[in-house]
């Protein structure tokens, strides 16, 4: 599994285009917590308010938006969207996108990921 952005799939919150991850013969699937928790892009920057994502896991912290949002749940649902994705594939291994509230070394996705003992790199 991927986050989607690596790959150049138009799913960040500012709307850019980036690529940083490119592997010969390996099949990836991509996945974009956010989009997958509801939330449109672009859409405006998010962090973790106070704690990790395995806070946020444990209803500890929040996720807000930079125009003050609540979006905890959006990205709980996304986390959860993913660990299905995972579940259903069997993956073993993913490859995140560094410092994001998702994805990121504490993100809400990582979190998850690392309780169903994924092997996580960041890129």
């Amino acid at each position: 599994m991927v986050s989607a952005c690596l790959v150049g799939i138009l799913c960040r919150y500012d709307g850019r285009r980036i690529r940083r991850l490119k592997k010969d013969n390996i099949n990836f699937i991509p996945v974009c917590p956010e989009q997958l928790g509801g939330l449109p892009t672009p859409r405006a920057r998010s962090i973790l308010s106070t704690g990790s994502g395995l806070d946020v896991l444990k209803g500890k912290a929040k996720v807000v938006s930079d125009d003050d949002r609540d979006v905890t749940e959006n990205f709980l649902r996304g986390a959860y969207e993913v660990s299905r994705i995972v579940k259903l594939f069997n993956i073993k291994e993913a490859y995140l996108k560094s410092k994001s509230p998702s994805c990121g070394t504490d993100g809400v996705t990582t979190a998850l990921l690392r309780k169903m003992k994924i092997e996580i790199h960041f890129v």
